[in-house]
């Protein structure tokens, strides 16, 4: 470590807990404002920098869905373009060693960018533990406990998985995602509990590689947050694939089973009594605060569990700022990042800001679901008068080409001044179509502007140019 970590009450001026895409990229762009002789810090616990996302969620997740599709392309779709290939066999180990190298390589990187810009790492357990005339004392556990002091503190200690009564998550039979990026082999049966992003996207990944998936949600849809239109699709195209459904059920309890160490059950309201050889539990996440000595600097939490901030990411307590998943706002990487960036900036200058109507989420299955703004729901619960535009990708030249023909893009735009509220997507490449979709929100644009906008040909992203036409009736293709 730089900076002589063993000194009792080193001090910098930011010292940011949590070493996630909010709080690295945080740390980052402070040092840029600084120069590279700032006084930037960052604490994190684990040996490797990136938090959840990094090291277990986003990016291992992605690795697996992208080798998981490509195998399934492999058994199943590449006759139609006239590709014949024997049998193809799947080696999970090899499939697992790639993720874990892709990760390895990122985490590398952020450790790279830590030290380019001069940034002092403390390996360790942060806490706050009050403040004096020296600034906010920060705490970090370790075998060798350091004592620091700041000017200003962040925190950025992102989320954990969520855990209810009766879920007896034994981290193997009934586990987490984080555990299912690793499972080693192929579950003849799996339980998915939870039909979001998570659940979905995992359960596409076994599926593919040969599991019988059935996804239970106590709601009466899946994707609950993403537009209902979209959502509906996304549950057939997957029913399509293999997985089933169950929803409106209510779990009581999930536990290895009596065929120890070879099964799980899970139990549902009615007497239902379900066997899979694993069960992943993936009902949502909650905020990570446990341990932050926030009673130290006067922080009380939420009633969900938040840190409370301002416009400006402050907290109550003076000098103490939070982003991220600890606040307010959809648990997603990029939100982390945008607020970090925002609140760095404002403490340096005094202006920063995030549009959260600009902010997209997305759902990684085949096809890929995206979505920015607000959905076609919350437009009507709002009363809010809307025009929509649909365009299918069936009627896309490159789909066409691609055989990737599933899905559509939805542009909802305002009844009287035509500006864009909000783009929902589910198709091939969703994932990236939808930053269009984000610029064109962020500058208020209308479906005119994004309807005279010359796109490509022959491109997927014709169809937002397409449902943006929708909008008055005048699209080319449809």
């Amino acid at each position: 470590m730089a900076g002589n970590p063993q000194q009792d009450g080193v001090r910098h001026d930011l010292v940011v807990i949590g070493a996630g895409p909010g709080g690295y990229v945080a740390a980052i762009r402070a040092a840029q404002l600084g120069g590279r002789e700032t006084s930037v810090a960052i604490v994190e616990k684990e040996s490797e920098l990136g938090g959840t996302c990094l090291r277990v969620g986003c990016i291992p997740s992605k690795a697996l869905l992208d080798s998981s599709e490509r195998f399934a392309h492999a058994r199943r779709g590449l006759g139609e373009h006239g590709i014949r290939v024997g049998r193809v066999e799947l080696d999970l180990a090899a499939m697992l060693r790639r993720k874990d190298q892709v990760v390895k390589g990122l985490t590398s990187g952020v450790d790279a960018l830590m030290k380019k810009h001069k940034i002092t790492r403390y390996r360790g357990h942060g806490r706050l533990d009050g403040a004096d005339e020296r600034g906010i004392k920060v705490v970090v556990a370790s075998e060798t406990p350091v004592e620091l002091h700041a000017n200003h503190v962040l925190l950025a200690t992102g989320s954990k998985v969520a855990r209810i009564q009766g879920l007896e998550l034994d981290l193997d039979r009934v586990a987490t995602s984080t555990e299912a990026l690793s499972w080693p082999e192929v579950p003849d049966r799996l339980i998915v509990i939870g039909a979001g992003a998570i659940g979905l996207e995992m359960g596409s990944v076994w599926a593919r590689l040969g599991s019988q998936v059935l996804v239970l949600e106590l709601l009466d849809r899946v994707l609950p947050g993403m537009d209902a239109q979209v959502a509906a699709e996304a549950k057939k195209l997957l029913e399509r694939q293999g997985l089933q459904f169950r929803l409106g059920v209510k779990v009581k309890r999930a536990a290895r089973g009596a065929k120890f160490p070879y099964e799980a059950v899970v139990e549902v309201e009615g007497g239902d009594s379900l066997a899979a050889d694993r069960v992943l539990v993936a009902i949502g996440r909650v905020p990570n605060t446990e341990g932050l000595g926030l009673e130290s600097v006067g922080i009380q939490l939420d009633e969900r569990g938040r840190i409370p901030v301002d416009e400006r990411f402050k907290t109550s307590a003076p000098d103490v700022y939070a982003i991220g998943d600890v606040i307010r706002g959809p648990m997603l990487a990029h939100k982390a990042e945008e607020e970090g960036i925002a609140c760095v900036e404002s403490i340096a200058t005094g202006h920063g800001h995030v549009n959260y109507d600009a902010i997209p989420s997305i759902v990684y299955t085949s096809p890929e679901v995206a979505g920015v703004g607000k959905t076609e729901e919350e437009l009507a619960q709002a009363g809010v008068p809307v025009r929509r535009g649909v365009f299918h990708f069936r009627n896309n030249g490159r789909a066409r080409a691609a055989g990737e023909i599933d899905g559509f893009v939805k542009v909802l735009a305002h009844a009287e001044t035509d500006r864009v509220l909000g783009v929902h997507a589910i198709g091939a490449h969703a994932s990236e179509l939808i930053a269009e979709a984000a610029a064109a929100i962020t500058f208020h644009a209308s479906a005119e502007d994004l309807a005279r906008t010359c796109h490509a040909h022959p491109t997927l992203a014709e169809a937002l140019k397409e449902a943006a036409l929708a909008v008055d009736r005048r699209s080319i293709h449809a």
